[in-house]
């Protein structure tokens, strides 16, 4: 694609706009669309359609990890299986799209470039290219909704092993799952251990001659049957699916609050119950050694398998776990610490993504370049200096999308909130109590620590220690805490031609 060098051309001015359509994205058109109908917006969307990591991700057998009464809309029934192919979720969010005429405010093949804040007009200015043409677009918003997600869909993280350049086979990345791919009769290792490893493992074997998971250490999973009994049987009362899907939602929620505290107040315990769930498909021995992490639950996600696929291929000999670090690639496969060797005709790096730090956007305020890592979370939604923004970015235990409806109301509120004061900018900014609290990591990693956030941590704001100054990660404190913000606190600054400039107090 060549960019044209010609000055942008001036696209329209909204008073919303939406970066992404992924699964928090269309939700936040949803909102805006059917709560707010009197306000503007446009979604703008680098890809050719709507979808995130549901449309960029192509490896076989691509699913969720968690259930889809949570992941799912609050607003728009799960009507099939709890844990649900891309395509599946795809054509959730499509008839979401459809059955509320979403599909004229959203502009694919937009990619973002910049994103200027003035003060001076209290306006943002958004500089994109159509990815078709290569023009460059100007538009201009009084809120920016950034909906983009938390990681680079181009390509995935796959570490710099020594000897890569000779290994004489293929690698690829699930990221970037090539068509032309062909497994049959092949020797595979997958590297890795997480929900992404566990998903293609089962999805493969069938095809290749062998295939190997490779992990440095142990993850917990959770198998069962990919159907929810409660739902099932509402289904042969012949009860509303607004109904069905209401109350699943909620006992899924209540279990999973359940199980998070579990696995804090009594780790050990829900260890052992994870391992034994392991165990009865691959005995104790192979769990022992392959499936015992050192780790207590939920220090990093935890992903379902459903019929416990993942342990099924491993019990029926077509796949097998091997725990062991990479000392190089060779030739024909890889030589591990051990002095073992993996022969292989393709390597599969399920090693993660790389965070994208607000889409791996340029932003400015008031023409000075904008350090995320410099600023202060409110809530995990606002950020010191940095005025009409929220980001969505959802939770690690929970499904991501309960907190995107939740930002959602949030940003409904704030934006009445602006209107009846008359400000047209708004921003949130430490009061004379919070200027001497710590400034502390994103996230404790002794809370949760996966890669992707340990290797970025420097790239995100800081948090306090105070609840309103982090992200708390707690959906079922949340729940209740975000709708009683007080949008009259003095950590609210509004500004305007009306409401002039003043701290909420």
């Amino acid at each position: 694609m060549t960019i044209a060098t010609e000055a942008p051309s001036r696209a329209g001015h909204f008073d919303v706009l939406i970066v992404g359509a992924g699964i928090s994205g269309i939700g936040a058109a949803y909102h805006l669309k059917t709560r707010s109908p009197d306000r503007s917006f446009v979604v703008l969307e680098t890809l050719e359609s709507f979808g995130g990591t549901w449309l960029t991700h192509k490896y076989p057998g691509i699913r969720s990890d968690s259930d889809l009464y949570t992941f799912g809309y609050r607003f728009k029934p799960w009507v099939g299986p709890p844990i649900a192919t891309a395509q599946e979720i795809l054509n959730y969010m499509g008839e979401v799209i459809d059955e509320n005429d979403l599909g004229g405010h959203i502009r694919y093949g937009h990619r973002i470039l910049r994103a200027a804040w003035s003060s001076a007009e209290n306006l943002w200015t958004i500089e994109a290219v159509k990815l078709d043409t290569g023009e460059r677009l100007t538009f201009t918003a009084g809120f920016l909704w950034m909906c983009q997600g938390y990681y680079r869909h181009a390509e995935g993280y796959t570490p710099e092993w020594e000897g890569m350049a000779d290994f004489k086979g293929r690698i690829v990345h699930p990221q970037t799952w090539p068509e032309d791919l062909d497994l049959s009769g092949k020797k595979v290792v997958i590297i890795g251990s997480g929900a992404t490893a566990a998903t293609l493992l089962p999805n493969i074997a069938d095809d290749c001659e062998h295939v190997t998971l490779l992990q440095r250490s142990p993850t917990y999973f959770i198998p069962g049957r990919n159907a929810i009994d409660i739902a099932d049987q509402l289904r042969l009362l012949k009860v509303d699916e607004s109904w069905i899907h209401e109350i699943v939602r909620r006992q899924q929620l209540y279990n999973g609050d359940l199980f998070t505290r579990r696995a804090v107040e009594e780790p050990e315990t829900v260890k052992q119950e994870l391992l034994a769930g392991v165990s009865a498909f691959v005995g104790p021995e192979i769990t022992e050694k392959h499936f015992t992490p050192s780790y207590r639950p939920w220090r990093q996600r935890i992903a379902f398998v459903p019929d416990g696929d993942l342990f099924r291929a491993v019990k029926s000999g077509k796949a097998s776990v091997v725990t062991d670090h990479i000392e190089r690639f060779t030739e024909t496969g890889i030589r591990l610490k051990s002095g073992e060797t993996l022969d292989a005709d393709v390597v599969i790096t399920a090693t993660g993504f790389d965070l994208s730090v607000l889409g791996d956007i340029d932003f400015a305020i008031d023409g000075q370049p904008l350090n995320f890592g410099d600023t202060v979370t409110y809530r995990g939604m606002m950020f010191t200096g940095v005025p009409n923004l929220v980001w969505v970015f959802g939770y690690f235990r929970a499904s991501w999308t309960l907190r995107a409806d939740l930002v959602a109301d949030f940003v409904l509120r704030l934006l009445d909130q602006m209107k009846a004061k008359g400000a047209r900018k708004v921003s949130v900014a430490l009061r004379p109590e919070d200027r001497d609290m710590p400034r502390l990591s994103w996230i404790d990693p002794e809370n949760f620590n996966p890669g992707y956030l340990m290797r970025s941590m420097h790239l995100l704001p800081k948090r306090g220690d105070k609840p309103e100054w982090q992200h708390s990660q707690d959906y079922w404190a949340e729940k209740d805490e975000l709708p009683q913000i007080d949008l009259d606190d003095a950590a609210f600054v509004y500004e305007g031609a009306d409401a002039g400039a003043s701290r909420a107090a």
